[in-house]
């Protein structure tokens, strides 16, 4: 894990929570290896606050206009810390934004899914993981 700060958001609708699915490298060095769910969001640009962060990687990653972002929590995440933040959006469809920050012709986000909320263990509240891995089957 790095140093590297990001934001996510945890956008709910209908009990479900959108997600992005991504892939990662794989052996040849290309985004053809393991693919994993994961909330949409990236890295803290310097002199940008975690709040606008969140709001400018909605924008990107799921062409979705943030009109708010309430801290929820930070969590580890494999490239260093996510903050996670409850986001909500203007009414819209998403729709699968751009990479800009990828620097091979490969697709890594390959699609956008809205996934059932998962239930508190202890009831009272929730907490989504920001990664999911994908399985076969």
């Amino acid at each position: 894990m790095t140093d590297r700060r990001r934001a996510a958001a945890v956008i709910i609708r209908d009990g479900q929570v959108l997600m992005v699915r991504e892939r990662g490298k794989g052996p040849t060095g290309r985004h053809d290896g393991q693919e994993y769910w994961t909330l949409p969001g990236g890295g803290i640009e310097p002199g940008e606050s975690a709040e606008e962060a969140v709001i400018r990687e909605v924008a990107e990653e799921v062409g979705l206009t943030g009109v708010s972002a309430r801290h929820l929590y930070d969590v580890p995440y494999p490239s260093g810390w996510s903050a996670c933040f409850l986001v909500e959006v203007a009414p819209g469809e998403p729709r699968l934004g751009v990479d800009d920050g990828l620097r091979c012709d490969c697709p890594r986000m390959v699609g956008l899914s809205w996934l059932p909320l998962p239930e508190s263990p202890t009831g009272g509240g929730f907490m989504v993981p920001p990664l999911l891995m994908a399985t076969d089957g």
